[in-house]
């Protein structure tokens, strides 16, 4: 019996030694692009093209982030996009939560039938045109409700939501509540929410994340620039660049710095536009893996 657990006791250590081994080279992996961009975002313009850059800044500058700043439209797309990401992801919540609860009750008539008319969605949609067709005759083009209103819910979310009410929230918490004198609406908010931290954080994470970088619906439904999220300035940037290089003409060595701006503006736009996310992102870690396993348990 104690060979037994000596060998078991080995198979684990070298187990956990190659995972461990396993696991810093998948770190490795994913860390090293985001150092190489960050560097290439602060290295010269030239250093980038010619390939210096492998770990550290090279030559320092601040050209690429100049660059880009410059252009008044980055700071009203910075601006569109956090009023669309804090409006969506508070509509958002506030949707999944309203959706989600009832789902998790077990004295809800006809909840089924409702889950049913939800999974439906997520297999069967009406299509780009007719979903054009119905922002625009409801008057939400080149509004702020046409970022908002068509992704209001996520179905993905409603089903983890409302597996998590069904594991944490216990229906006896709900009948002494009740007898207390509290109504369904004083429940939620008092009870259910303040008990929901984890689930919460998570889908808060999940829709500010789609939010932030929301660029399809506002390239369908924006006109006006002054309207423009944050993704779709960077990418008339970067078009705008294109073409300015692309009819670049008479001395190649001017063309050759155009051309080295061009490939540096795209790392600086890459760490512009990711820099929001990366800071909310250790707010919300430790509630993720809770959040999200206690969601998934069952169905």
């Amino acid at each position: 019996m104690n060979t037994i657990f000596r060998n078991n006791s080995a198979a684990d250590k070298l187990f956990t030694v190659l995972n461990n081994i396993f696991m810093g080279f998948l770190f490795l992996a994913v860390l090293y692009p985001i150092v190489y961009i960050v560097s290439a975002s602060f290295s010269d313009s030239q250093a980038v093209v010619s390939g210096e850059v492998w770990l550290w800044p090279v030559r320092p500058s601040l050209d690429g982030y100049r660059a880009v700043f410059e252009y008044k439209q980055v700071w009203v797309g910075f601006g569109n996009s956090i009023l669309y990401t804090v409006t969506g992801t508070l509509v958002n919540v506030i949707m999944t939560v309203l959706a989600a609860y009832p789902l998790s009750r077990r004295d809800f008539y006809g909840k089924n039938g409702f889950m049913l008319l939800f999974m439906f969605t997520t297999m069967f949609t009406g299509g780009l045109i007719p979903s054009y067709l119905l922002v625009r005759d409801l008057g939400m083009l080149d509004t702020i409700w046409s970022m908002i209103i068509p992704g209001a819910l996520s179905v993905w979310n409603v089903i983890i939501a409302r597996t998590y009410f069904q594991m944490s929230i216990p229906h006896e918490l709900l009948e002494a509540a009740q007898l207390d004198g509290c109504n369904d609406f004083q429940f939620v908010w008092k009870v259910v929410i303040r008990l929901s931290g984890p689930i919460l954080a998570v889908i808060t994470l999940y829709y500010a994340a789609a939010n932030w970088n929301q660029y399809f619906n506002a390239m369908l439904y924006l006109k006006s620039q002054d309207h423009y999220p944050l993704q779709l300035v960077l990418k008339d940037i970067l078009v705008k660049n294109d073409v300015d290089v692309g009819m670049l003409s008479g001395d190649p060595q001017d063309a050759a710095k155009r051309e080295a701006m061009k490939t540096l503006l795209k790392y600086s736009l890459i760490v512009i536009s990711s820099f929001p996310l990366l800071v909310f992102y250790p707010f919300v870690q430790k509630y993720l893996v809770k959040g999200v396993m206690v969601g998934s348990l069952k169905g």
